[in-house]
């Protein structure tokens, strides 16, 4: 099989996110606790909880940085990368911009859900954008376990795609709320989506294999105890790398199957 980029490129994009992420913990949790940039739990919630309080958040900048440099690299198809590098960090901006109203300004609410809500869609509309007229390909999906067989939406595929988007965004941001679970869960869809890239050939195994190098490092901190919450930051950029990926891979359709834990949560 005849891949766009060598897999020893994937296991240095890998050994690279993995490092800058944990070496980056290192500076960015004491800095976090400088801006005290802590955790709040509610007092109505578990007991088990209330220990949190105070623990770093905004955790997810270690996930992006360490993404960014890893699909960065000069690697041959790592191109194919930056689209999902995209919506990864356009995501993780929103979340940023939250987690930083809400933790460090005080104010609970942090960005409205109508803010939030309309910066995604043009996150969304960025991608689809990149995507066709950049990459040139289509925003059609294939069928689950039906070999060759698509589903084409024509004008539609837009809508569906933001939509798509959104709802495994606030999949992924439900699910984490426990030490680790978040980042363990992306690490397993992840992989599908590397496995399924080596078998298209596809460049996007750059990205898959930053995130998971980028997510282990983080988890060193994240862990129970966690050291440090990924927050919205990390979150809301988890769910449009698993976003990305899928439509790069024209694998949408999957992501309830692969991600069925992400969306368990929203709905509970």
């Amino acid at each position: 099989m005849h891949l766009d980029v060598d897999l020893t490129a994937a296991v240095i994009t890998f050994l690279t996110a993995f490092l800058v992420s944990a070496v980056s913990g290192r500076f960015l949790i004491p800095f976090l606790r400088q801006l005290k940039a802590g955790q709040t739990e509610r007092g109505d919630g578990p007991k088990s909880h209330l220990k949190k309080t105070g623990t770093p958040n905004m955790g997810g900048l270690m996930i992006l940085l360490g993404l960014t440099i890893g699909c960065l690299l000069p690697f041959r198809g790592h191109g194919q990368a930056v689209p999902v590098l995209i919506l990864t960090l356009g995501f993780g901006m929103i979340g940023f911009a939250d987690d930083y109203i809400k933790v460090v300004k005080k104010r609970s609410d942090g960005l409205l859900a109508w803010q939030k809500f309309l910066l995604q869609i043009l996150v969304a509309l960025l991608f689809a954008f990149y995507v066709q007229k950049i990459h040139y390909m289509p925003l059609s999906m294939r069928i689950p376990f039906m070999s060759g067989h698509v589903l084409d939406f024509g004008i539609f595929n837009i809508p569906i795609m933001i939509f798509i988007a959104v709802a495994t965004v606030n999949g992924t941001n439900f699910t984490d709320g426990v030490d680790g679970l978040c980042s363990c869960v992306t690490v397993a869809v992840t992989l599908f989506f590397v496995i399924a890239a080596a078998a298209a050939a596809s460049g996007v195994i750059l990205a898959g294999s930053a995130m998971i190098g980028a997510l282990l490092g983080f988890l060193l901190y994240n862990a129970y105890p966690a050291k440090v919450f990924m927050g919205d930051t990390g979150s809301l950029a988890i769910g449009g790398f698993v976003t990305g990926m899928a439509y790069m891979l024209r694998l949408p359709l999957f992501i309830p199957i692969v991600g069925f834990i992400y969306f368990i949560l929203f709905i509970l």
